[in-house]
């Protein structure tokens, strides 16, 4: 009796779509005065980004607690909304807050890069054990009832957990970006939830969404603010690549209200497909999956002529776009395994496209013209264009992407 009232609860809670939209905006509110208050904070401690490497472009040191804020807005949302603390929220808020404190770490001393691994696998193993979510079945992803893992269902949702995490990590090169395609796919995961009924991890996604849309006043590009004044730092994107593991988890994995697995993958493709791109190319030259450089997508776009916020926008509607007619497509019943494939498809284009530099930055800049022809974009004086080939290709140091 007690799960039917909760679930009557949330189904009255969400039924106005102006409750929702309410919470959303209450949430922004949260984090975006929390990340205001916070900046003296990062100062005094050091919790700074400064400028300095090849891949940095901001002018002056930069407080990275964008994630420790849209944690704590979150934090107060559950303690402000009246709702059942189920072991699978508890998981979530204990590995979350175990990858804010590692990463805030990291963004004051530089850990070594194990020590982030090894975080974010216990934040995966919370949520399996504790939480009791993780990947046990894939069959509607192949068109087929039944695909069960079985024994690699820890080890598969523990290696799908720390590629989410790091995938949101790699992509946040630029101001705006990562929270921006966030912000895309949670508000996809939110709308995704909603009509599959699964009203409580519609709640979270779209709590998320709210702290994201408050950290971005302060990341995203502004008329009269061009640069970011908080960065999210390795903090806020582990903690915000774990949430989205553990939304698509929630909600592929739930017999009672599914998702199929391939939609899940066009909610966030940019950040996945990058990543993938960049490890097999890295591998590939002898060098670390997690080494950096300036052949992320966003280098590649800026190098062509895009604006950081041309850049983020046409990233941003491609996630958008590419989530919303793949959803259609399942709704006519195009086979899930074509939709897998053409996400497949794309992945290998992309990589033959980047496997030379200059042809990819070609191809942007070709679009760049197509899009933004007729708007004036000058490059400030300290962004060079570097148009080198693969084997030409320089290595960088830094945090960000």
């Amino acid at each position: 009796m007690r799960h039917a009232s909760e679930a009557i609860g949330l189904q009255s809670l969400l039924g106005d779509p102006a409750i929702l939209l309410a919470g959303i905006f209450l949430t922004a509110t949260l984090a975006w005065a929390l990340i205001w208050l916070l900046q003296p904070i990062a100062h005094y401690f050091g919790l700074l980004d400064h400028p300095k490497g090849g891949r940095k472009d901001h002018a002056r040191p930069t407080p990275v607690t964008g994630g420790l804020g849209i944690a704590l807005a979150l934090l107060a949302m559950f303690l402000l909304v009246p709702l059942p603390m189920t072991w699978g929220k508890g998981a979530y808020l204990l590995g979350g807050g175990l990858l804010i404190v590692v990463g805030l770490l990291d963004d004051r001393y530089d850990l070594r890069w194990w020590w982030r691994i090894l975080a974010q696998v216990v934040a995966a193993l919370l949520m399996v054990y504790l939480g009791g979510v993780r990947i046990e079945q894939l069959g509607p992803a192949f068109g087929m009832d039944d695909l069960s893992l079985g024994v690699l269902s820890v080890p598969f949702t523990v290696f799908a957990t720390v590629g989410l995490i790091n995938a949101i990590n790699m992509i946040d090169g630029v101001d705006g970006i990562a929270g921006t395609l966030v912000a895309a796919a949670l508000l996809m995961l939110t709308a995704a939830a909603l009509y599959a009924g699964n009203e409580g991890v519609a709640l979270v996604s779209a709590a998320i969404l709210g702290a994201t849309l408050g950290f971005l006043l302060h990341n995203f590009p502004m008329p009269r603010r061009p640069r970011a004044r908080v960065f999210l730092g390795n903090a806020g994107s582990a903690f915000l690549g774990f949430s989205i593991a553990w939304i698509v988890f929630r909600l592929t994995q739930n017999a009672g209200h599914p998702v199929n697995p391939v939609l899940a993958l066009w909610l966030v493709p940019v950040p996945v497909l990058d990543c993938l791109v960049l490890i097999v190319r890295r591998v590939r030259h002898g060098r670390s999956p997690f080494a950096a450089d300036r052949n992320h997508v966003h280098h590649l776009m800026r190098d062509a002529g895009f604006s950081t916020v041309q850049l983020v926008l046409t990233l941003a509607g491609f996630s958008l776009l590419g989530g919303l007619l793949v959803g259609q497509a399942m709704r006519l019943d195009v086979p899930n395994p074509l939709l897998l494939g053409l996400f497949v498809a794309a992945w290998a284009g992309w990589c033959a496209l980047t496997l030379r530099r200059r042809r990819a930055c070609a191809m942007f800049a070709a679009l760049h013209r197509g899009l933004f022809g007729g708007w004036e974009w000058t490059r400030p004086a300290h962004e060079s264009i570097d148009l080198a080939d693969e084997d030409e290709e320089p290595s960088f140091g830094g945090k960000r992407g």
